[in-house]
């Protein structure tokens, strides 16, 4: 996989701009109700973390989907499927 396809963003650009947002939103009110910024960004993560799982969970889905029906999934397909799970794997693992 080149290097380009290993940095694609895990999320859509418009979905990673709103938790950007509700991010920044989060540490602006740190100050007057810290025990609230925490909650909130414990909640974001929380969400961004299963908005990920969904994603490829439903990848997973058509795939399995494919099988189910009895047809072949290309070999290329299933190649690019790992990669992506590799990308993301190694992602998580330099954070």
């Amino acid at each position: 996989m080149d290097e380009s396809a290993a940095e694609q963003p895990l999320l859509g650009a418009e979905e990673s701009e709103r938790y950007r947002e509700t991010w920044s939103g989060i540490q602006g009110r740190f100050v007057d109700d810290p025990r609230e910024a925490v909650r909130a960004a414990d909640s974001l993560v929380a969400e961004v973390m299963q908005t990920l799982a969904a994603t490829f969970a439903e990848h997973k889905q058509g795939l399995e989907g494919q099988w189910d029906r009895g047809e072949d999934v290309a070999t290329e397909d299933l190649r690019l499927a790992l990669q992506h799970y590799r990308s993301f794997f190694n992602r998580l693992l330099r954070t």
